[in-house]
C-alpha cells in the first residue's frame, strides 16, 4: 500500500496530512482514501483538533480527499513576495 505524512500541532491544534498520490495504475481501488484515513487516525491520536490536507484543485486529489470524508473548502492564498 503505502505511507502518509502527519504533522500534528499539539493536543487541541489542528494537524495537517501531506498530500499524497497513487500511481496510476492502482486508482481506482479507494488505496488514496484509506491511506488519508489512516492519517486522520493518528492525527486523532495525538489529539489533534482537526486535520487539514493543503493540495491544489486538482479532480483526483479532490475527488480522493472527499471520499475519506474532507470538505472542500474555498481557495485561499498564502502571500508571497518575488524575488
Amino acid at each position: 500500500m503505502g505511507a502518509v505524512t502527519v504533522w500534528s500541532a499539539g493536543p487541541g491544534r489542528p494537524g495537517l496530512i501531506e498530500p499524497l498520490g497513487v500511481h496510476p495504475d492502482h486508482r481506482g481501488h479507494g488505496y488514496g482514501s484509506v491511506i488519508t484515513l489512516a492519517g486522520a487516525a493518528a492525527l486523532r491520536e495525538l489529539g489533534s483538533s482537526n486535520a487539514l490536507v493543503i493540495t491544489s484543485s486538482l479532480v483526483a486529489a479532490a475527488a480522493t480527499y472527499r471520499s475519506a470524508g474532507f470538505e472542500l473548502l474555498p481557495e485561499r492564498y498564502d502571500r508571497r513576495r518575488e524575488g
